[in-house]
């Protein structure tokens, strides 16, 4: 980011529509650790059901394109570790944390066009029971899930789940390779689009022709199926990815529908887009504008530049630095207690999440150096991402930056305060990218599939994208659809 409250404006024309997600998890603070002491935040109701509806529907009125729910299956223990949770738990940090998956009906039944996405990983749970999970929730939202595919981080998660520590890094992705060919073969190909036919005169539900087995034998997996739910609105829940390491470009380059970057500058993810869009057009036959690019930010917003300033001065004095590097720990695999606070971070293999060892390592002209106590005054309010802080023309001016320098679709916004961080987006932000093109009028379609293409009908994969190889068509035998091995 640049400096708070110093945001360079620019005048170059604007070339996308942007997507917009609200991103939250089922926390208290989420990406700004310490904020729920801040006035007005509500993240500390995240228990609460009505909490979430509200959300859903206060970000579906203002034509968000989904709700993205960020999750972890374990507690942040690195800082002043080995296995030390206390200053997550005391500050709130990511701690507690609830299972996604659960509120997304009762936001889907609150609202019509939103999406869901969620953050499932493959490292824990069996393919075959997570496509089920999966297929339900497209049912009851009607085709507005999104599936973040994800590999895990954190060792607490792995010692609590029946591993000594985590996988590998590489492997974790090998195992997600098998695993969602899985769920491909699973919602797309073991279930013909017709095969539910509700023939009351002959008694018939289903006929059975048209349902068969996969006969998966692989690596890591055996799954004979059939799936157990009949095909859902979109079959498929869009395919959402965050990993940039090598083996992470690989996966999204093939998979990846959109795919989140987090970083403090545009520069800094810039060369990480631009190689996966090659990357899927050279390796995969993928068109690379198929492929959406979310950066993660958290504005800061106010009517005056003076405003937004002292606003973000007021979360910065309540942010939990000790929050700020416990999740730092989680996310790189390094302790900072091991740092002198004027100690420049130096860049180590990690197990955790590679990219972002490299994006914190990285200096740019917006930070020359990150220390340690750069890092813990940065994340206290916006976490992984850039905070730009200022009038709403100001905010945008950095937005269409964005755009120019990194090629990004659109944006992941985090909130230092929930909802008023999203309140002001509403009031503020999008009204003026309105004004400038930059963001739709209207929801195209009800799926959340056709709202991130902007394209109506197009509820099921692109045909460039590997699932739909899978997908059995009404009409067509079982004997003229063969399987695709992978």
């Amino acid at each position: 980011m640049t400096a708070p409250g110093i945001i360079a404006p620019t005048a170059t024309a604007p070339r996308k529509s942007l997507i917009l997600n609200a991103f939250v998890e089922m926390c208290s603070g989420h990406q700004s650790p310490g904020l729920w002491r801040a006035e007005g935040d509500e993240s500390h109701r995240f228990n609460d059901i009505d909490h979430w509806v509200e959300l859903a529907r206060l970000l579906e009125n203002a034509k968000f394109h989904g709700i993205f729910i960020a999750d972890v299956l374990g507690g942040y223990d690195v800082y002043k570790g080995p296995k030390n949770l206390a200053p997550a738990i005391s500050s709130g940090a990511q701690w507690p944390v609830n299972e996604p998956l659960a509120i997304v009906p009762a936001m889907a039944a609150a609202t019509r066009n939103i999406g869901f996405g969620v953050t499932v990983t493959t490292t824990y749970e069996q393919p075959y029971h997570l496509a089920r999970r999966l297929s339900t929730i497209d049912h009851l939202s009607k085709g507005r899930v999104g599936w973040n595919v994800v590999t895990g981080y954190l060792d607490s998660a792995a010692r609590n789940l029946g591993y000594a520590q985590q996988p590998q890094h590489d492997d974790r992705y090998a195992i997600a390779e098998e695993y969602i060919k899985v769920t491909y073969k699973l919602w797309e190909a073991s279930w013909r689009s017709d095969a539910v036919v509700l023939d009351k005169e002959r008694g018939m539900y289903t006929d059975p022709a048209r349902v068969r087995e996969i006969n998966h034998v692989g690596k890591h997996f055996n799954v004979p199926g059939p799936h157990i739910c009949q095909p859902s609105p979109q079959r498929t829940p869009v395919i959402l990815q965050a990993g940039t390491s090598r083996a992470g470009k690989t996966f999204a380059a093939q998979h990846a529908e959109a795919i989140f970057v987090a970083g403090h500058s545009p520069s800094v993810v810039a060369k990480n887009i631009a190689e996966i869009r090659d990357l899927a057009k050279t390796e995969f036959g993928r068109g690379p504008v198929n492929i959406k690019f979310l950066a993660i930010l958290c504005p800061v917003l106010g009517s005056t530049h003076e405003e937004a300033l002292e606003k973000f001065k007021y979360y910065r004095s309540l942010g939990s630095i000790d929050g700020a590097f416990s999740l730092f720990g989680g996310w790189t695999g390094i302790n900072l207690d091991t740092y002198e606070d004027d100690q420049e971070l130096r860049h180590v293999e990690s197990n955790a999440i590679r990219s972002a060892v490299e994006g914190w390592s990285k200096a740019t002209p917006e930070i020359s150096k990150w220390t340690k106590a750069t890092v813990g005054e940065h994340i206290t309010v916006g976490g992984l991402g850039a905070t730009p802080v200022g009038t709403p023309q100001e905010v945008a001016d950095e937005m269409e930056r964005w755009v120019r320098e990194a090629d990004v679709d659109g944006f992941n916004l985090a909130y230092a305060v929930k909802p008023g961080s999203f309140k002001d987006i509403i009031d503020l932000l999008i009204p003026e990218l309105r004004k400038r093109g930059l963001f739709w009028d209207e929801y195209t379609g009800k799926t959340y599939r056709e709202n991130l293409y902007s394209k109506a009908g197009q509820s099921g994969p692109l045909p460039d994208h590997p699932a739909a190889k899978y997908r059995w068509d009404a009409g067509v035998d079982a004997a003229d659809h063969q399987i695709p091995d992978n």
